[in-house]
């Protein structure tokens, strides 16, 4: 303690004892007394930290206040704006979907057993479906993707056929898709617009309408897919062989109306599918191919069509927030299958998968293959060597394409000993597809396609699988051509669907002018097979954003 009576021009404070209160000490000097206060700032005279504390307070509750004013009195806009952001793709100011989903139900949906089990032992998972009042039900499936047939068929004849065994080739026609970027909508913002539009009833419908479809297509759609739903196996697939493309085809029958597992009728069906295709492609043999029967040399068409089909999956799961395990590391590994065993010399890609033989492939494989890479692309996965395998594959397409406009199957000329190029809509989608619908290619063989293809259900001219990539790709030339090709196939399908949903076996007891037509077989394959290819065709109205504008005579966007 400094002496009191030390004269240094400093004051400080008395310690006082114990129990006493400190008192002030004041320094003398000769002359008047001076006394030597602290001065304090404005704020504190007017006790400016316990003001601090309560204006803290009151702006909280006025936040507090207004959030709980504005959430109950002017509820959150439900419009989801779907704007295109002109990258790549479908382009055009069309309508965004409306949806009134609550935030706290998107329910992310997870297995309620060990992953391993699910898929080792084949085990069916329980998922948590969102509950009815989601609306969830205007949201179906992914077929925007969903773009070819089977060639030649499911198990057929044929050397071009699509799963079977002899000589025979197959054709097809899957329509391709323009991406218009990512929207902003909570929902799908994040999917290519040509897949979203089908997620909205009224958007779906709106398109219908305008591209020349009635509403009784959309009912034989839902008709359809009631009946495949009652068809489903146990183990979550479809058919009695070929069950990955028989499986493949279903969900891409399922997403082209966007039913998901987030669907209402649907969800449990379409996600049991999923499972089915994601645990054979985790078996340890397997190892990413999708496929029961990897020493048939046809496999390449089974694993082409169920990676489509885990393509859009993936991507509908991936905005939907539903987890279903081992989804995205199959449809990657399946995807890079594909990139992988591309052929070396011709670009092609062919039956095995072999890539070095004087072969080459043919077009009704590479079309399935190219086909199943653009909804790999749209999953956002990470695949190697991607946008070389496209060019040399659409390379390889060119290649096979007659004067006439026709592709041929594995060269310049016709499938089997027919005079109709039967693949000629696989090569304009697959071009279509991967922005080149505006080439001479793609016009050529629209041309050959007008001046040459018939469509008769009950006659030889019902080639199903060679019409469901037809249908695709004139949808998305648009104008003229899709009014022509329109008024050839709409009737003849809606008069031929049966009253349990699925369709009649096509030919009229005719010979069809087809190679491999599997789909027209008197058995459950056959049912599945021609029942997927029909529904995908009346589809075709809203399931993609076509190139030839948001009508019949629409201006042209590229896809």
């Amino acid at each position: 303690m400094n002496d009191p009576n030390k004269d240094d021009g400093s004051f400080e404070y008395y310690e006082s004892p114990q129990g006493e209160q400190p008192q002030e000490y004041y320094e003398y000097q000769e002359g008047p007394v001076l006394m030597e206060r602290k001065k304090l700032s404005m704020w504190q005279r007017i006790g400016g930290g316990a003001l601090s504390i309560a204006i803290l307070f009151h702006v909280v509750l006025l936040i507090l206040g207004a959030f709980w004013v504005f959430r109950t009195i002017y509820p959150p806009e439900k419009t989801v704006d779907f704007m295109p952001n002109g990258g790549g793709g479908g382009g055009g100011g069309e309508r965004g979907m409306q949806y009134d989903v609550q935030q706290k139900k998107r329910a992310q949906m997870t297995p309620s057993q060990n992953v391993k089990r699910v898929f080792v032992e084949g085990a069916k998972s329980d998922f948590s479906i969102p509950d009815p009042g989601d609306n969830f039900g205007e949201m179906s499936t992914l077929s925007s993707l969903s773009g070819g047939g089977m060639s030649g068929g499911l198990g057929g004849a044929g050397e071009g056929s699509g799963f079977g065994k002899g000589s025979g080739g197959g054709r097809g026609d899957g329509k391709g898709f323009g991406f218009g970027g990512g929207g902003s909508g909570k929902m799908f913002g994040l999917i290519p617009e040509s897949m979203r539009k089908r997620c909205s009833k009224e958007d779906r419908l709106e398109r219908l309408t305008a591209n020349g479809g009635t509403p009784q297509c959309d009912e034989a759609v839902t008709k359809a897919l009631q009946w495949l739903k009652s068809k489903q196996n146990s183990d979550g697939s479809w058919g009695d062989k070929n069950q990955c493309a028989m499986t493949g085809l279903a969900l891409l029958a399922y997403f082209g109306h966007c039913e998901t597992p987030a669907s209402e009728e649907f969800g449990q069906s379409c996600l049991n599918g999923i499972v089915y295709l994601v645990n054979v492609g985790s078996r340890g043999d397997n190892d990413g191919k999708l496929t029961t029967v990897l020493g048939d040399k046809h496999y390449p068409y089974e694993h082409a069509i169920a990676t489509y089909a885990l393509g859009e999956a993936a991507t509908f799961c991936r905005e939907l927030k539903v987890d279903i395990p081992n989804l995205m590391e199959v449809t990657q590994k399946a995807g890079q299958i594909i990139i992988d065993k591309q052929h070396e010399r011709s670009g092609g890609w062919d039956y095995d998968y072999v890539t070095d033989n004087d072969r080459g492939g043919d077009v009704s494989i590479s079309g399935w293959q190219i086909q199943a890479l653009k909804a790999c692309e749209h999953s956002k996965l990470k695949y190697k060597g991607m946008t070389g395998a496209i060019n040399k594959g659409l390379k390889y397409l060119e290649g096979c394409q007659a004067e006439n406009g026709g592709f041929g199957y594995a060269g310049k000329t016709p499938a089997g000993d027919g005079s109709y190029f039967t693949l000629t809509g696989v090569g304009m989608l697959c071009h279509q597809m991967w922005g080149k619908g505006g080439s001479a290619t793609v016009r050529k063989g629209a041309e050959y396609l007008r001046a040459n293809t018939k469509f008769d259900y009950n006659s030889q001219f019902a080639d199903l699988y060679g019409h469901y990539y037809e249908s695709q790709a004139m949808m998305q030339r648009g104008g003229d051509d899709w009014k022509f090709y329109n008024d050839l196939f709409r009737d003849q399908l809606l008069n031929n669907q049966e009253g349990d949903g699925s369709f009649k076996i096509p030919g009229g007891g005719q010979k069809l002018r087809a190679v491999g037509g599997q789909y027209a077989d008197a058995n459950i394959n056959g049912a599945v097979y021609r029942t997927a290819l029909c529904t995908l065709m009346l589809e075709v109205y809203y399931r993609f954003l076509n190139a030839g504008g948001t009508g019949m005579g629409g201006g042209r966007k590229s896809i």
